[in-house]
């Protein structure tokens, strides 16, 4: 009898130990099912459920190590330091905020001082006049940096895994709240806010678990492109520099801009609708509508009309930096072509001329300005995942 409590007490530890990891970080399998209420349920009682197996172990430890026979004692030590090693590897190892870490010197420079390649992703804010650029390289790593740009407070993150950026407001009834990167769902980063203890998903902005499960971020107006393209249209802007702590976490994430990093779970499928290929996602009136960025290389624009919105969709001679603009100027909408060669483009009914920062430079409609599309560049699991009932681009 108490062979078997002492067998399944320690499978019970072990379960418990390895489970409340498992489901929220990417081991095989564990990120394809809906666990996140049973892993938050983990999180929260672990201690109480670690008290309750442990207690219903004392028994039968106390009496093989009295009365036992050596080779049962020293079986019994080798479970007891086995149990120790999971412990301390899926508690201080494989923890998500154990293996990822905020800057510890962050510091911002001008185009003039920025050690950044300029043909490097950024994630661009401007709020009150105030324009800051942050690497993905450098973001991708620490998957959110606090930080204020005109006076106002932002968290910017970027989960690799999903190729997701997003800002969001960090202020939670009316407070500046602290998060913590807590793990995955789906392969989508979680945070977790510091006084409710609720779990946020990071490519939506709605907490999936918790006090304030179904609540939403306030998501903030945010571009990727590359540096250069930024700082053509934001020449004043500050740019986010490394941290020299974490010059070789920067390092392995190198190529993630292009999709050339080793990692499986970050590397670009190059064919199209793959798992890991990319698309631009649109949202419009609560409809959804994912665009092959294969598509958008090889056409240089897409031209659609999304829930009664019409939009235009323009790669940059860099095939890296995007842009969605609401073609309809007045109430009247346009219909373009493009001059890749020139980076320019023509509307069709006025003739005029527009730069790839959607103004009209020349023609009846000079001075006018394209309004932008919150639009965003993601892997399609990613999209078609948290947009379910996507249409896709064909």
């Amino acid at each position: 009898m108490k062979t078997l409590l002492l067998i399944t007490g320690l499978l019970l530890l072990l379960a418990v130990e390895i489970l409340h990891i498992y489901f929220i970080m990417p081991f095989p399998g564990s990120q394809h099912n809906n666990t996140i209420a049973l892993a938050y349920w983990l999180d929260n009682n672990i201690w109480w459920v670690r008290i309750i197996i442990g207690l219903m172990l004392v028994y039968p430890v106390t009496r093989i190590f009295r009365y036992a026979k050596g080779w049962k004692k020293i079986l019994l030590s080798v479970g007891l330091l086995f149990y120790a090693v999971v412990f301390y590897f899926f508690n201080f190892r494989f923890k998500a905020d154990k293996m990822f870490y905020q800057p510890v010197h962050r510091s911002f420079a001008t185009a003039a001082d920025n050690k950044m390649p300029d043909n490097k992703l950024v994630i661009g804010i401007v709020i009150n006049g105030e324009a800051k650029a942050y690497p993905v390289q450098l973001i991708g790593y620490h998957h959110q940096v606090r930080d204020t740009v005109g006076n106002t407070p932002v968290m910017v993150t970027y989960c690799t895994v999903c190729r997701t950026g997003r800002v969001f407001s960090p202020v939670i009834n009316g407070s500046d709240e602290t998060f913590r990167l807590v793990g995955m769902d789906h392969f989508n980063a979680m945070f977790e806010d510091k006084t409710t203890k609720s779990w946020w998903r990071q490519a939506t902005g709605v907490a999936i678990a918790g006090p304030l499960k179904g609540a939403s971020l306030h998501e903030l107006p945010s571009t990727q492109s590359t540096l250069a393209v930024w700082l053509r249209q934001y020449p004043a802007s500050l740019i986010l520099q490394p941290d020299t702590s974490f010059k070789k976490q920067y390092n392995d994430l190198a190529d993630f801009d292009i999709g050339t990093i080793k990692s499986s779970l970050e590397k670009r499928d190059s064919a199209s609708w793959k798992f890991k290929s990319w698309v631009i996602g649109v949202v419009h009136n609560n409809v959804s509508k994912a665009y092959d960025w294969n598509r958008l290389i090889s056409d240089g624009m897409i031209q659609d009309s999304l829930a009664g919105l019409p939009i235009m969709m323009v790669i940059e001679k860099d095939s890296a930096s995007f842009h969605v603009w609401k073609r309809q100027i007045y109430g009247s909408e346009l219909q373009f072509a493009q001059d890749r060669s020139g980076g320019q483009l023509r509307d069709v009914n006025t003739n005029s001329i527009w730069n790839m920062n959607g103004q009209c430079i020349q023609g009846p409609l000079a001075g006018t300005q394209l309004a932008p599309i919150r639009a965003y560049q993601e892997f399609w699991h990613s999209w078609s995942t948290f947009h379910p009932g996507t249409m896709q681009y064909r």
